[in-house]
């Protein structure tokens, strides 16, 4: 059986290739794609060539094998039917028929295929809330309203933080408003902050805007020994921070947040399978149809990087798509 897959050739080059598909052994299934999602995350580094080519794809997903040295296969969100009927999730790359071990399927309740692209930036956005780890009250503020940042602010707000957002777009910022959330200009952000909390500035800032301009004015958002929790990765950028007044007087934190792993201090009640069976039931719950807002054919793979790349006025969250009803 022959597969077609897309293949990352070089800096902005994508193409469809074709490859044989093994045959599933003892343990696995075949599963037919209805959709595959694009991170306009660490998936655009990777089109762009912003990412180091000796770096891994991923050593947590077993289908992402070699580094970032062209060519390369990439991806990790395919949502299909597998050989016995069911609506199935897979970390593996775009393709559109692949054989998967039964036990890294993740299996989905009754939601739309398309909508359930989204499941890894629903998991990622309810890692960064578990770091975030908000007190009842708190205020908080996500920078940049992509999908990971719009999604995370919805599951702060369902904490009981106080969630502020903002972003340099207008129609970002009126998708963001249309859910509920309180979105503003970066430019008004430390004067809404300022009234919020009479001058003390926020618990935490996510910043999930993927610029490296933004962490360095973050820190004066902080209040004292706040954290800034940073969600973008840069790939091959690099960030100026200054820790000067802000940062060494106020005893401001830095951290990371990352979907790969559970941090040591969650272990006892958190695991990976636990957090994708609570990310599964998110899929229901949360306005994701707002999100999916792009569907391309395989086919036109190159025009749905190109147009993510390019940053297409309403384009929040792209998929390819293989022809097949859901």
């Amino acid at each position: 059986m022959k597969a077609r897959f897309v293949l990352h050739v070089g800096p902005r080059r994508v193409e469809l290739r074709e490859r044989e598909v093994e045959s599933p052994e003892p343990g696995q299934v075949t599963v037919e794609t209805i959709f595959s999602g694009i991170s306009s995350g660490t998936e655009l580094l990777a089109y762009r060539g912003e990412v180091p080519p000796e770096t891994a794809l991923d050593e947590s997903i077993d289908a992402l094998s070699g580094t970032f040295g062209y060519p390369f296969v990439y991806g990790y969100s395919c949502v299909g039917r597998s050989d016995d009927g069911d609506l199935v999730f897979a970390f593996h790359p775009h393709q559109d028929v692949f054989t998967a071990s039964e036990d890294s399927l993740i299996r989905l309740p009754a939601v739309d295929p398309r909508v359930a692209t989204l499941f890894p930036l629903v998991e990622t956005a309810l890692q960064v809330t578990l770091d975030a780890a908000p007190g009842y009250g708190d205020t908080v503020v996500v920078l940049g309203l992509g999908v990971l940042g719009t999604l995370t602010a919805l599951l702060l707000e369902r904490t009981g933080a106080r969630v502020v957002v903002a972003d340099p777009l207008p129609w970002r910022r009126k998708l963001a408003a249309s859910l509920g959330l309180r979105a503003v200009a970066p430019e008004e952000l430390a004067e809404v902050l300022r009234r919020e909390t009479g001058g003390a500035g926020a618990r935490t800032v996510v910043d999930a805007t993927g610029s490296p301009d933004a962490p360095g004015p973050a820190l004066a958002l902080l209040a004292h020994e706040g954290t800034l929790l940073i969600a973008s990765w840069l790939g091959t950028k690099d960030a100026t921070l200054p820790l000067g007044r802000h940062f060494h007087r106020r005893r401001l934190t830095i951290r990371s947040t990352q979907v790969s792993t559970i941090p040591a201090a969650l272990s006892v009640g958190w695991t990976i399978e636990r957090r994708r069976r609570e990310a599964a039931a998110l899929l229901a719950g949360l306005p994701l149809d707002a999100l999916a807002t792009h569907t391309f054919p395989v086919e036109r793979v190159a025009d749905a990087f190109a147009a993510l790349d390019r940053g297409e006025e309403g384009l929040m969250h792209a998929a390819l798509s293989y022809g097949r009803e859901g």
